[in-house]
């Protein structure tokens, strides 16, 4: 049974998170002496007051959730968290179209990068920096977020964050839920910390370095520049951005680990993270190759210092560019296709399929191979040295045939609007494994404008779906769930 005051008030609750969120955008417009402050604050106000409202519905009693109320919570909370980050595009005009604010917040919030803006650097400086926080608060997870702050939740911290951290793999989070969401986020902020100085001693601009370390450690992809990572030439600042990158498409709780027991040797015992970076350099090395022979050190450079960006950035969903892809060798573009399929680790601010899962397949088929020669052997699959649930391979087969079902169907919408099926293809994979460009008329250099309201509002929803992992927002439609 759902209980709708409870979801209500942990709705609330979150509604708040988002407008104290929307405050910290106010300096950066007053101090670049822009006209926006007041219709942010306007926006923000809306925002604390919806939430403090929601909150009411059901007092300050406190009692157990139950695991049908923290799949609401979780899939609602983003919800209202997209609809409510959309205020400050409209309230200043930066976007005059309700799909268009809401296509924009939520591609923020999902870390997915796909944007309708044309003219990015026409913004003012609060709302590019509340673009790229939606970005950086989506990227470890907004429900991770108010379970590590949020004091008194105790065992109903299982609920809401087990319901949010994406991944197939089990030992992702700990049975202290809400140490372990504050640990989450302490490495997260760390490491931003460190990318944020990094970038400024590099030579970008204090507001931007901000900006771009929200984007990147959220695997995210947006950019203050409407050439994205391109805008900078220098390679320092290219291979910092490629060592971040890297970084977030791993798990966070691996980092942790690391970090915890001093040992680096944690990276090497763990399967997912082995596969995760063999595909990024055997990628990297085809695309390099794929681009003829470099004449001098500084192109071979150049060369490798692309491939590898590229990769990177669309494995770890983050969605960066630095050349037009779509005019790079066949090879190469087919490499990039693959890698729109693959993903960052489970528990990484990546989103897509994720490596654990082609893991567990390919371990799945092994067996089932090995059986056929064997019939009477019995042999679990393992992942890192554990034995895996059969119900888990169970749950990952079902994800693999929901998620090709779900980019069919984006596909199809999209080719009845007239765009081509590449394109169409390409760009519901940008937006179901929330990585943001595309090919062709959505590719590197082209933005989502063009799509009808219906469309957009369509892929807005599957960019929620992709960073939920289908499932949570499924069940929302599911009339059973709603049955006692």
């Amino acid at each position: 049974m759902v209980r709708p005051g409870i979801v209500l008030t942990y709705l609330g609750r979150i509604t708040i998170l988002i407008g104290i969120a929307m405050l910290t955008c106010i300096p950066w417009s007053l101090f670049y002496q822009e006209s926006d402050a007041a219709v942010i604050a306007l926006a923000a106000i809306i925002t604390i007051a919806s939430g403090l409202f929601f909150s009411f519905f059901y007092g300050h009693r406190e009692e157990g959730i139950n695991y049908k109320e923290g799949f609401c919570v979780v899939t609602l909370g983003w919800v209202f968290a997209s609809l409510f980050g959309s205020l400050p595009y409209l309230f200043t005009g930066s976007l005059v179209s309700v799909p268009d604010a809401i296509f924009e917040t939520v591609s923020g919030f999902t870390t997915t990068g796909a944007t309708v803006i044309t003219d990015v650097e026409a913004l003012s400086h609060g709302i590019l920096f509340w673009r790229s926080l939606t970005h950086w608060l989506g990227g470890m997870g907004i429900i991770a977020l108010f379970v590590a702050i949020m004091a008194g939740l105790g065992a109903r911290a299982n609920q809401l964050f087990r319901a949010e951290v994406p991944g197939p793999v089990a030992d992702k989070v700990s049975p202290r839920i809400r140490e372990n969401a504050r640990f989450l986020w302490l490495t997260y902020m760390i490491l931003s910390l460190g990318l944020f100085v990094l970038l400024a001693c590099f030579g970008m601009g204090i507001f931007d370095a901000m900006c771009h370390t929200f984007s990147t450690m959220a695997t995210g992809g947006f950019s203050t520049k409407n050439s994205s990572i391109a805008y900078y030439s220098s390679p320092a600042i290219q291979w910092t951005i490629i060592l971040f990158m890297f970084l977030s498409g791993a798990s966070f709780a691996l980092h942790y680990r690391a970090y915890q027991k001093r040992s680096l040797r944690l990276y090497g015992r763990n399967s997912e993270f082995v596969f995760y970076s063999f595909i990024t350099l055997v990628f990297a090395a085809i695309i390099f190759l794929s681009l003829g022979s470099p004449a001098n050190l500084s192109q071979f450079e150049a060369h490798l210092r692309s491939s590898l960006f590229q990769v990177v950035s669309i494995i770890t969903t983050t969605g960066y560019v630095t050349e037009n892809y779509d005019y790079w060798p066949a090879l190469a573009q087919g490499i990039l296709f693959m890698a729109m399929f693959i993903g960052g680790c489970a528990g990484s601010t990546g989103g897509n399929i994720k490596p654990g899962r082609y893991l567990i397949l390919f371990y799945r088929a092994f067996i089932e191979l090995r059986q056929m020669v064997h019939p009477r052997a019995v042999q679990p699959v393992k992942l890192s040295g554990r034995a895996l649930d059969d119900a888990l391979v169970i749950n990952v087969l079902q994800f693999f045939f929901l998620y090709i079902f779900i980019l069919a169907v984006g596909t199809i919408c999209l080719t009845v609007e007239g765009l081509d099926v590449f394109s169409s293809l390409t760009g519901t994979a940008a937006c179901l494994g929330n990585i943001g460009p595309g090919f062709g008329a959505l590719g590197p250099t082209e933005n989502f404008a063009l799509l009808s309201a219906v469309n957009k509002v369509i892929l807005s929803m599957i960019m929620l779906i992709g960073r939920l992992e289908i499932y949570p927002v499924l069940l929302m439609f599911i009339p059973a769930f709603w049955r006692e």
